[in-house]
């Protein structure tokens, strides 16, 4: 697999990101960001990033943190197959620089490979079954 991240590593359509809103089969809170993970079925996993500017005002500040999650995205990518993540920034993500983002999310991509046979992080989740 290729550390690229080409369209093929992304959640593109709106339908993709609903699939793991509506039944995330893993949840990582971070600090000041929320990952929401499904299982896809592929041999790579795919990313979506919902970075809004109620919790990131600046533009610049909201592109900046796009290009940090993706890289850090790259490069675990291979601990991350058969995933479908999404992440939701929350208020403060823009106050860590990039070092600490980078450290932070090398932690929450850790902490998602690690979730026993790709169940929920969470307790008691891992009992419920979606049709």
């Amino acid at each position: 697999m290729s550390r690229g991240f080409g369209r093929e590593k992304r959640l593109l359509t709106p339908r993709q990101f609903k699939a793991v809103f509506d039944s995330p089969s893993g949840k990582v809170p971070g600090r000041n960001v929320l990952l929401l993970a499904r299982e896809n079925d592929l041999q790579h996993p795919r990313l979506g990033l919902v970075i809004g500017k109620k919790s990131v005002k600046l533009s610049v500040e909201r592109n900046r943190i796009k290009r940090q999650i993706r890289e850090t995205f790259r490069h675990h990518q291979l601990e991350l197959a058969g995933w479908d993540i999404v992440i939701v920034a929350r208020k403060g993500l823009a106050d860590l620089d990039n070092p600490e983002l980078a450290k932070q999310f090398a932690k929450l991509w850790r902490r998602l490979s690690r979730s026993p046979s790709k169940t929920a992080v969470e307790p008691g989740a891992a009992n419920s079954t979606h049709a």
